[in-house]
């Protein structure tokens, strides 16, 4: 038996497993570690897990995501890239809770490069999702959007888009949501932004098109919540697509929210480029195999 937990800012996802990795039970609580008072994790978990616990003394706890950072629980620390499943294994951050339980933390991965990039969840999805013989290039959708590139099973290179909070900071901060109405989504609106953020030009000069086109009724208020969206997401793909070539054929797995990946699928197929969607569950399935990889299951 094993209990995995997918520990976020936002939410806690707890399961527990079988010895063959199936699903017994699972839980979902708003705990992410940011909602979480006074750092009490230990609380927190028991609140989610203490039934689990109580009925299989002694069982495995493996997690990762944000509880394993600098905020969380404890810190483990960061791998260097190239990573595989075996470097993550050999690396987690086991310790014993006040409680007397055993636990142990995914770390992360770091990309030393002029200017480092990190990653804290999303390689334990990348390796729910790796097919044999790993070569994969990933897509995760999110706050800050990861694209990965994977090589015979091993994360080797990667980078951060920071497209869903530049997109929450735009329209909730900035003049440019000041003549937005509703949030009802706008194909159309969608993928003209699409294709204005990825046609060559700086970002930072076509951002302000949100509010003129507004001004000058091209798109409805109703609309430029969308036409953000698409031309963040568009200069994201643009840039992302030619990082790693795969302008030329690759398809791209998504990894994220149904209702994310589903808007990347739509503006990937619209620059006509098909990408596929990935198991919801990648991170089950990650955390399942570094759990066996690490001969905690």
């Amino acid at each position: 038996m094993l209990i995995a937990l997918d520990w976020g800012t936002s939410s806690l996802r707890a399961w527990l497993l079988d010895a063959a990795g199936e699903v017994v039970d699972s839980r979902t609580a708003p705990l992410g570690i940011m909602r979480i008072a006074d750092a009490r994790f230990e609380p927190a978990f028991q609140e989610v897990c203490g039934a689990w616990l109580a009925a299989h003394p002694g069982i495995a706890v493996i997690a990762s995501g944000m509880i394993g950072s600098r905020q969380g629980w404890r810190e483990a620390a960061y791998v260097p890239c190239p990573a595989g499943i075996e470097d993550i294994a050999s690396a987690l951050l086991r310790f014993e809770s006040d409680a007397g339980i055993a636990i142990a933390f995914v770390p992360g991965v770091v990309l030393r490069e002029a200017i480092p990039d990190v990653m804290r969840g999303e390689e334990t999805q990348i390796f729910g999702v790796l097919p044999p013989p790993g070569d994969a290039l990933v897509v995760l959708p999110g706050t800050h959007c990861k694209w990965v590139r994977a090589r015979q099973g091993r994360i080797e290179w990667f980078a951060t888009f920071m497209t869903g909070e530049l997109f929450a900071v735009l329209r909730e901060h900035s003049i440019l949501g000041r003549l937005m109405r509703g949030a009802t989504f706008d194909e159309t609106a969608f993928l003209r932004g699409v294709d204005d953020g990825a046609a060559k030009g700086s970002v930072a000069a076509n951002l302000f098109g949100v509010r003129t086109l507004g001004l000058f009724g091209e798109i409805a208020p109703t609309g430029l919540d969308s036409y953000l969206s698409g031309l963040l997401i568009g200069d994201e793909l643009a840039d992302g697509l030619a990082r790693t070539g795969s302008d030329r054929g690759e398809t791209p797995t998504l990894i994220g929210a149904p209702t994310l990946t589903d808007l990347y699928a739509r503006a990937f197929a619209h620059l006509r480029v098909p990408a596929q969607i990935g198991d919801p569950e990648a991170a089950l399935r990650g955390l399942w195999r570094i759990a066996r990889a690490a001969k905690l299951a």
